[in-house]
């Protein structure tokens, strides 16, 4: 089987996850399969695992969201510049403090915003502003599956499969 043909099984499989109609057999096929792409995406933008952590879970793609942000002294509305299904990034003034949880609300195309909490897990200074990763510490298995979809929704779109 090429790649291309892996891609559209694999995109079909996706499909039917999103809409419920996979059989016991199929979900398990369907979560190998998104192992293997982000395996195969995670060596592509030569990202490492952490432990205990799996292949789609670590899994980043580019998405701009709109965050609501809140923690003890200030509250902010800011864009994700990345997502995967542990955490995301964000632009912001100034970062969040670290010793804090942050409230995170994003909203999610289709659905429910995602609400849950994170800290902050890495800081980067540019000339303007604040790159902030965030990674999440007590979203639902139900919002964290919506996201993982989210992430697979954005790469089979920038695959053009």
């Amino acid at each position: 089987m090429s790649l291309r043909e892996w891609l559209v099984a694999f995109k079909s499989q996706h499909e039917q996850a999103r809409a419920g109609t996979l059989s016991a057999d199929g979900w398990a096929a369907y979560r190998a399969g998104r192992d293997e792409l982000a395996r195969a995406m995670l060596a592509a933008q030569r990202a490492a695992l952490r432990p205990g952590e799996t292949p789609r879970q670590a899994l980043r793609v580019a998405r701009a969201l709109q965050a609501d942000l809140e923690w003890s002294v200030d509250k902010v509305r800011a864009v994700t510049l990345d997502l995967s299904s542990g955490g995301c990034a964000v632009l912001l003034a100034k970062p969040p403090p670290k010793s804090e949880e942050i409230r995170v609300q994003l909203k999610v195309p289709g659905g429910d915003p995602v609400v849950g909490r994170a800290r902050v897990a890495g800081v980067q200074l540019q000339p303007s502003n604040v790159r902030v990763a965030l990674a999440f510490s007590d979203l639902s298995a139900a919002d964290r599956d919506r996201l993982e979809f989210l992430v697979f929704d954005t790469v089979i779109r920038q695959l053009a499969v």
